[in-house]
């Protein structure tokens, strides 16, 4: 499966940026793989409004089939639910225990958006 992280570096070894919308990077990879893809999210990182949305677009247009961060705000929640993407809860771990912990069935699915955030 390709899941995409938020992440607070480039590494395997970044922690999981509790944003979405406004994360550092997110790390692209396949469960059961070491393989991956950093992506640098600065257009919405650095967005006056929409990165929520503008990262969900991200995540579609990169084909990923789930992500991992800590919070998602309504509109990111919403963009992900429309491109039938499912969110999972990462927090306080590394990008590299997150993806082992999707693949195990290990972490909670976001059934529901967290407050909205701004800037």
């Amino acid at each position: 499966m390709k899941v995409a992280v938020s992440a607070l570096g480039s590494t395997l070894d970044a922690m999981v940026d509790q944003r979405f919308g406004r994360a550092q990077y997110f790390i692209i990879g396949n469960t059961g793989s070491t393989a991956f893809e950093v992506v640098d999210n600065a257009v919405n990182k650095g967005a006056t409004g929409g990165a929520g949305i503008g990262a969900a677009e991200l995540m579609s247009d990169h084909k990923v089939e789930a992500v991992v961060t800590g919070h998602l705000g309504p509109n990111a929640f919403n963009a992900l639910k429309a491109a039938g993407i499912p969110g999972y809860e990462g927090s306080g771990r590394t990008v590299k225990d997150a993806l082992a912990a999707l693949e195990a069935g290990e972490l909670r699915e976001l059934t529901e958006a967290g407050e909205a955030h701004a800037g």
